[in-house]
């Protein structure tokens, strides 16, 4: 079976930070490679600019940010610079997860250049430990 697309599909450019430090970016079909129209430089920028954001964002629970505890699943950024956040809690009943949605998406509303943002809530796959980076895992004693 065939998949289509709509012509006037904007292009979307998946920054995948499950593979911290360093990023990948790659498309969206996962049948052929697209060219963004966002210059390479740019959408370092923009990811590196992004990673710092969420490292603003603290779990009230845990000392640690929201990125090193591996709670952001995925980052979209279009051509057009609007941001779709895929991301989780580290528990479906945590007290803040409408206050935690909101300090991301305006957390990467603070980047310049980004237009708007969207912060989807997902629990698939469920959060664990295993998702937080080693900076997390020092801070909580957790080696």
């Amino acid at each position: 079976m065939n998949k289509i697309e709509k012509p006037d599909k904007k292009m979307r450019d998946t920054i995948d930070l499950s593979l911290k430090p360093n990023p990948v970016v790659s498309d969206d079909t996962n049948t052929k490679k697209q060219v963004s129209a966002l210059p390479p430089e740019e959408l370092q920028r923009l990811t590196e600019e992004l990673i710092a954001a969420f490292k603003s964002v603290y779990d009230p629970e845990i000392p640690v940010d929201i990125y090193e505890l591996g709670l952001i699943y995925k980052v979209d950024v279009s051509d057009e610079r609007d941001v779709e956040i895929d991301m989780t809690l580290t528990a479906p009943g945590c007290p803040v997860a409408g206050d935690m949605v909101m300090w991301v998406e305006n957390a990467a509303a603070s980047v310049a250049g980004v237009r708007e943002v969207k912060v989807n809530l997902t629990f698939d796959p469920p959060w664990t430990p295993e998702r937080m980076s080693d900076e997390a895992r020092l801070e909580l004693n957790m080696f």
